[in-house]
């Protein structure tokens, strides 16, 4: 049978659904959720989970997908950071502003800024290792979100109060100009930036990985080969002219994987990616 996006998203907001509905009581038996709001938007919100105990523990900042439009939320990264608190990271999922109800640029950009740094108010957290980690748009903001340290300081995330370790990218796109050549997800990238990159590039500049190299921050990318919704050469040009920066990059390429196994909890993929987040964290 052929998955096609539709019903790959189908799918994965079913589980989620399912996660959150019938086995709420049991989840937050297994580890506490604190709920946080980071402004007055009904979407400036994220979740964190923390393993059980009382000790202190490292932190991954979870950033869905869904080419940065409101059609897709939280509820994606949901069954991730509920896995990364059973294995003693705190997963802290973040909704943003999206394409569609109040975001794209740079309210999208300031909302995962804003999330990131208050993280800076809990409790039990090692604020030396938090890591981003993110899926396809959200791999991309996952990235942005790493290098915010040497943005300008005028820049939308400039400043950041938490300091990222590193970011793992799990098929994100990370080139937006090579977004917009690509077409991905029918002008995706042009409705997030609100502009094709020859009328404002120096807003894709600010906004793009690719553009913003060196971050001289870690990251690791994690990409199957058989993606047809972001292609693996975003990953492999974004390797490439990264280590030609001399920033520390790896790409981990998943022989037969497409673009949703990466966020499936029971698949190999995504135990690729959770042993990125432990070693960035680690280093």
């Amino acid at each position: 049978m052929t998955i096609t996006r539709r019903h790959a998203l189908t799918w994965a907001l079913s589980a989620a659904a399912l996660t959150t509905g019938c086995a709420r009581t049991a989840d937050r038996a297994m580890h506490q959720v604190h709920r946080v709001r980071y402004g007055a938007d009904e979407s400036q919100v994220a979740e964190l989970h923390l393993p059980t105990g009382d000790g202190v523990v490292p932190v991954a900042v979870v950033i869905h997908g869904g080419f940065w439009t409101s059609s897709y939320g939280m509820e994606l990264a949901t069954p991730l950071v509920k896995d990364l608190a059973a294995h003693g990271i705190a997963g802290y999922a973040i909704e943003y502003r999206r394409v569609g109800n109040g975001g794209g640029w740079p309210a999208t950009f300031e909302d995962v800024a804003t999330a990131i740094d208050a993280l800076k108010a809990q409790r039990r957290l090692d604020l030396g290792k938090v890591v981003a980690v993110g899926h396809s748009a959200g791999g991309h903001l996952a990235v942005w979100a790493a290098g915010r340290q040497n943005l300008p300081s005028a820049a939308p995330g400039a400043a950041p109060k938490v300091i990222l370790k590193g970011a793992v990218s799990q098929a994100g796109i990370l080139d937006l100009v090579g977004g917009v050549r690509e077409n991905l997800g029918g002008q995706a990238v042009q409705s997030l930036m609100g502009a094709d990159p020859a009328a404002d590039r120096a807003r894709y500049e600010l906004a793009s990985p690719y553009e913003r190299l060196p971050l001289k921050v870690p990251v690791a990318l994690v990409h199957g080969d058989h993606d047809r919704i972001v292609p693996l050469g975003q990953s492999q040009r974004y390797r490439d002219a990264a280590t030609r920066a001399g920033d520390n990059v790896t790409l981990t390429e998943l022989p037969n994987a497409g673009h949703f196994e990466l966020i499936d909890t029971d698949h190999a993929a995504w135990r690729i990616c959770r042993d990125e987040i432990e070693r960035l964290q680690r280093s």
